[in-house]
């Protein structure tokens, strides 16, 4: 399986199922019928994605577009990045300050100022929620099926191929330079349409 045929997967899991589960379910079924090799394929692209998704600016543009700090949070949403497909992926991981501009984003942050001026009591459905945590995981029932084996053998045979997660539990491995994210003039020269998003300088 190669890059192509990767994204091709996590594309058509969303024209199959317009539910988070839905797409899980589809990919989960798709993946059972493939060898345990195409599978250790799967796990290795969607770990190399999602580590290039894995940056200081890419963290930035997180905290600052949906007012958050949280490393899990920031692990899930750029699975939810991932769910969104190649293009958008693609485009934002090049420049995360581009995330501003995707449609979904600014569908989800439209309903956060709506139900928040409401007082609605809840921001988002878990449906709409910008974060797609499970889909990390989505390789691992398939090949305890298929291979017979666990999911640590999984892990195992994706390092063999010396791919490595950025988003361990204990500690993210950022990539690029760290910078001050209080630095209002740092935040406008990095990600000059997210600062304009939170009228930053």
């Amino acid at each position: 399986m190669d890059a192509d045929a990767f994204w091709a997967l996590i594309e058509r899991s969303g024209r199959e199922a317009g539910t988070k589960d839905g797409r899980l379910a589809w990919l989960d079924g798709e993946l059972s019928r493939r060898s345990a090799e195409e599978i250790v394929d799967f796990d290795t692209w969607l770990t190399t994605v999602a580590n290039r998704g894995c940056t200081w600016d890419m963290y930035a543009a997180y905290g600052f577009v949906f007012a958050s700090g949280s490393t899990d949070g920031f692990e899930y949403f750029v699975h939810w990045l991932m769910g969104l497909g190649r293009e958008a992926f693609e485009r934002v991981a090049e420049c995360p300050d581009k995330v501003i501009e995707l449609p979904q984003v600014l569908h989800v942050l439209k309903l956060r100022r709506t139900r928040l001026a409401a007082r609605s009591g809840q921001i988002w459905t878990e449906e709409e929620y910008p974060e797609f945590e499970l889909l990390a995981y989505v390789a691992f029932k398939p090949y305890e099926k298929v291979a017979g084996l666990d999911v640590e053998h999984l892990g195992d045979a994706v390092r063999a191929r010396g791919v490595r997660g950025k988003f361990p539990i204990a500690k993210i491995d950022f990539d690029g330079e760290a910078w001050d994210f209080d630095d209002d003039a740092e935040v406008v020269r990095r990600l000059p349409h997210v600062a304009h998003y939170r009228g930053i300088g």
